[in-house]
């Protein structure tokens, strides 16, 4: 069964060909970095232009690149939340068209669920049900106890900002430009993790909840009372591995408190933040220590992709799950 995927969430236009859920015919993304680095962030309205223009041409390179053509696809998937408005339109005025035009089925997944299914996508054996997953990205920071491909419990999430959204408010401090994330990694790689003492924000009566927006201040306090750190290659170096430590350690502890609380020893970890390599280091050695099972997917099946989308939208698919071409998207969900 081949399920043709749409994800414009936000500021990537892409489209993937996946068969059974699980094989990745082709997975094609175009970015728009470029658009929006002079304006240090997305700008809805030109992101949604951007996808007008991009989404029928990476359709067909997607459709190419798996070999096939549109009257092949048996049914499409294309993300319906949470994401921009106007970007979201988008794919799925292109997917109801589609649908509408070859009669074949369509549904409608959520994005952050989605993400949980780069762990299927792999050559790996996936997880087995139940996991938790910890999906950490730009916009979102969310704990999920997955028990099934329809049956996902959100179990925590950020309460201000995420930690994709820290890591680039914090880049932007430093000067480091937009998208700041991997390049606050590069320079954090050289720096010292101890060097400044960063909180690590806790809710005691909710222990499952993030809460990164207090370090992201703290980050900027420190550089209004030590400006000279931004001049001193080596401070600044610290400064990045200081607070990608906070971030880590902040994610890191909540997953496995989940694990804890939900008597599980299996977490799969996924989203953009998913690729940092210090966040992988780490979950990779307290899972070692404490004898749990990681589902680490490639740093290219992290970030926003199709191939994801058409991956939940054949389980929801085959489980009967169809949407009306009346439906709305929607900004949360």
């Amino acid at each position: 069964m081949l399920i043709l995927g749409i994800e414009t969430s936000c500021d990537e236009t892409a489209a993937a060909v996946v068969a059974d859920g699980r094989r990745i015919l082709a997975n094609v993304v175009a970015t728009q970095f470029e658009l929006h680095a002079q304006y240090g962030g997305v700008v809805p309205e030109l992101a949604a232009r951007r996808h007008l223009e991009s989404i029928l041409p990476v359709i067909q390179a997607a459709l190419d690149q798996a070999g096939v053509t549109l009257k092949d696809i048996d049914g499409f998937a294309v993300t319906q939340r949470p994401g921009l408005i106007g970007a979201l339109v988008i794919g799925m005025a292109v997917a109801k068209a589609l649908a509408f035009t070859l009669g074949r089925p369509l549904v409608g997944v959520h994005h952050l669920q989605a993400h949980i299914l780069a762990a299927f996508l792999t050559d790996s054996p996936p997880p087995a049900f139940p996991f938790v997953a910890l999906v950490v990205s730009g916009g979102h920071t969310n704990l999920y106890q997955v028990r099934s491909f329809m049956d996902m419990d959100l179990l925590g999430r950020s309460r201000d900002d995420a930690a994709g959204e820290a890591f680039d408010k914090v880049a932007k401090l430093m000067g480091l430009g937009y998208p700041g994330g991997a390049a606050l990694e590069a320079l954090a790689v050289r720096g010292n993790p101890g060097a400044f003492p960063f909180p690590r924000p806790r809710i005691p009566e909710e222990p499952l909840t993030f809460s990164f927006s207090g370090l992201k201040t703290a980050v900027a306090y420190q550089l209004k009372k030590q400006p000279e750190i931004l001049q001193d290659a080596a401070a600044r170096a610290d400064l990045a591995a200081s607070f990608q430590e906070a971030v880590v350690d902040s994610l890191v502890s909540r997953a496995l408190l989940a694990l804890k609380l939900t008597q599980n020893q299996r977490l799969a970890l996924s989203g953009g933040v998913a690729a940092n390599s210090r966040l992988r280091q780490v979950l990779l050695a307290q899972a070692q220590a404490a004898g749990l099972e990681l589902f680490l997917p490639p740093p290219s099946l992290c970030t926003d992709n199709a191939a994801m989308v058409a991956a939940l939208g054949y389980h929801r698919l085959i489980a009967g799950d169809r949407l009306d071409l009346a439906a709305d998207v929607y900004s949360r969900g």
